[in-house]
Order: structure tokens, then sequence, then C-alpha cells
């Protein structure tokens, strides 16, 4: 079986697909990832296939666009409207390299960054397609989709409130993306236009979906299909050839264990002032720190006794060796911080983040999210300090990453794909 899957957007929106198509080759299967450029390297060095869809998604995210989009926090219509400001301009040159990824395919998994383009290659080439996702985003009337916020609890009225979250998602898509789209598809794949909901339609449809999160964080709803699983998290394991800075090490070993702080893929042009608040705050409360600075969430700070700043290192390895973690609440780095079994902090800039932010928070293994434009040196101190005084949060958090660790996302993910494509339930 050969399988593509376009994904684009940052490393937490890439890494579990490579983790996920790791698997899939492990089974005997070929499997083309196409994404950024940025992520060639990363990709082939899993030995994966590659395509480039686009070229720099660390310089968008760096636009004026990309910037406002990263800020939008809880906004879900701020959000969605920078989105596909961002995407727009860019929709004909990526319909075309996904067709181009997919042929030869025998299914293409779709993501939530690139269903449009999933959808519509799967129209012109006749194509299966199963949908998968990192958050919860398919309708239930138990919970929204996880751009908005909750409604007020025991206030009447929540399962109506739900269910237009969707609607609301989807019709903003459609009218946000849906002339740029059609478009495309008329000039590209030379296909007729979707319809009015179009590709957001099929969530609705009876086929395969797979959701690359743990049922110990969220739950999955009752009224979701037979189809539709969870099936855990998609970890990638750890790159024998990676070895840590001896610099970093050496800190590691040289004092207290430190709190690790960094915002992932986070471009912050304002990145200096939250330096200067998190290294001010760990200060107050007399803790040493580990700070990655990524995409730019963070300067790098200079080092000493109490201090060490590195641009990457596999959270993997990283999260097990801090008492606490500070982050912006990417799926994919809250993922590797509750495998961790540590607490954290979740700041929020944007999009799910503000939920996974909540998720913590009501798990008990972390204290309230402070959203990244609230954050100060007096809020952040107090939550460091919460996080290393409470015993209990630090108990849960250990409880639930032994839960998530015994948890083989990709092995049932993998196992799932196969049963349906082996029992023809999926089609195109």
């Amino acid at each position: 079986m050969r399988v593509t899957i376009p994904t684009t957007g940052s490393l937490g929106d890439v890494q579990p697909y490579v983790a996920l198509g790791v698997g899939l080759r492990t089974r005997g299967h070929e499997v083309c990832l196409a994404t950024h450029a940025d992520f060639e390297r990363f990709v082939r060095c899993h030995g994966l296939e590659f395509f480039s869809l686009e070229e720099g998604g660390r310089a968008l995210q760096a636009s004026d666009t990309g910037d406002r989009m990263l800020h939008s926090g809880s906004n879900a219509l701020a959000f969605l409207c920078e989105f596909a400001r961002l995407r727009r301009p860019l929709l004909h040159h990526l319909l075309h390299r996904c067709w181009l990824a997919c042929r030869g395919a025998d299914v293409i998994l779709s993501t939530n960054t690139e269903f449009l383009l999933a959808e519509s290659v799967a129209d012109r080439e006749h194509l299966p397609v199963v949908w998968t996702s990192l958050q919860p985003v398919a309708p239930s009337r138990f919970r929204p989709i996880c751009l908005f916020r909750p409604w007020p609890h025991g206030v009447p009225g929540s399962s109506a409130y739900n269910l237009a979250t969707y609607a609301m998602t989807g019709l903003g898509m459609s009218l946000l993306l849906g002339p740029a789209l059609n478009r495309a598809r008329r000039d590209v794949l030379d296909l007729p236009p979707v319809p009015f909901y179009g590709p957001v339609a099929a969530f609705l449809a009876p086929r395969l979906c797979l959701d690359g999160y743990s049922r110990h964080v969220v739950p999955p709803p009752s009224d979701w299909g037979v189809n539709h699983h969870v099936s855990g998290f998609w970890f990638l394991a750890p790159d024998p050839r990676w070895q840590p800075p001896s610099g970093l090490i050496d800190f590691l070993d040289s004092g207290a264990t430190p709190i690790c702080v960094g915002f992932g893929s986070m471009h912050d042009r304002d990145a200096a002032r939250v330096t200067n608040i998190v290294l001010r705050a760990l200060d107050q409360c007399g803790q040493r720190g580990v700070l990655v600075t990524n995409w730019g969430g963070l300067l790098a700070a200079p080092v000493s006794d109490r201090i060490f700043s590195v641009e990457s290192a596999p959270y993997s390895w990283l999260f097990p060796r801090v008492q606490a973690v500070v982050h912006h609440g990417g799926a994919g780095t809250t993922a590797a911080v509750l495998r961790a079994g540590v607490p954290s902090l979740v700041v929020p800039f944007m999009a799910d983040q503000p939920f996974w932010g909540r998720c913590v928070h009501a798990l008990g293994v972390g204290p309230k999210p402070i959203p990244h434009h609230r954050l100060s040196v007096e809020n952040l101190a107090e939550s460091l300090r919460r996080m290393i005084a409470d015993e209990a949060m630090r108990r849960r958090a250990v409880e639930l990453g032994g839960r998530i660790r015994a948890e083989d996302g990709v092995g049932r993910a993998v196992e799932l794909l196969e049963q349906h494509l082996q029992s023809g339930t999926l089609s195109s």
C-alpha cells in the first residue's frame, strides 16, 4: 500500500505524521510525507519519502499575517481569518504540489491543515481518504470544537452551542477559502466547485477517522460513530544518532533539577520582553531554567550556573530530566509533557492551544493556563511555585504519564487503517 500524507504548519503538525509514517513503513507500506521544504531532512532521516508542498513554514509564520495568526489567542474567528489570509495566495501552488505528491497513492491521509487539498485531489484521482486529526474537531453535542471556548458549566444550551461551533467553523472556512479553492480546483484539477460546505461536510460521512491523542486526556464523546477512533498519541521514537550538547549535560548534572521553558514553533516579535519575564520569574522563585528558543518564542540568555539556553532538543529526552515545563500548548508538546509525567503550565498563543491548556488544568497536572498576552513575572512565578510545591499535582502527572506510555497510538492507528483497507470499508 502506498500512502501519501499532506500536512503543513509547524514541527508539531509534522512530527506525529512522521511517527505514523514510520509505523506504516515498518509494516511494509510505502509512505510519502508532503510538507514544507524546511522539514525535508527531518522526514528523510526517518526513512520516509519526502515531497515539497511549500518552501518555508517558518517564514510564513514570521510574516505579518502569520504573526497576527499566532497571536489570535482564544479568538477562533480571528484565527480562522488569518489562517485563510495566509493560505489563499498559496492555494493554486499547494493544490498542484499536493496533486503531484499523491500520484500513485492508494490512500490519502487527510490532515487538519491540508484537508481541502486532500479532498480535492481525492476527487480528481478517485482515491480513498482517511481523516486524521491531532485534536478533537469532529462534531459532537457534548463539547465544542477545540478552537472555541466551552459553554459555561451548568448553564442551559450547551448542546446547541457545541454543535453551533462546528457549523460556524465550517461556514467560516467555506466563506473565507471556498472561492479561492474553487478557482484552484478549476484551474489545477479541472474540477467543478465544491458544495457550499464542501470538504468540511465530509466529517459527517461514515468513513474512517483516526485521532492521534490519548483517551486518557480527551475521552471520545458517545455521539461519534463507530468508524471514529482515538488511537493514542503518535510518538516518534528517539533518534539514536542525536547527542545532547555537552554543556547541557553538565548543566543538568551540576545543580537542582531545572524548569524547562519553551514555546515551540511560535514566533514572537516581542521575544525579548517575554524572555525577561521568564528570567525574572525563575529568579524570584530561586529556580534554575533550561530555555528552548526554537523558532523565536524566546531569546537565548547568557549561560550561567542558573540558566542554560538551547535552540532545540528532543522533548522525549529533555522533559523527563526537568521538574516542570512551561510551554505554548501545541498538541505535540502537550503530548510529550504528559508522557514525561511532569507538571506543566500552558501559555497559549492561538488555535487549539487554549484547549490543551484547559485539558492540562482539568486533569490536575498543571495550573490554570496563562494566555500569552497576559503573562507577567508575578503570575508566572506563582504558577512555577505551585508546580514545584503541589505534591498531589506531581503525583497525578506521574500517574497519567504512566498510562500514556502504556499506549501504542501509532500501532493502533496502523492496525485500524489496515483493517479498513482490507475490509473494503474505505471508498473514494
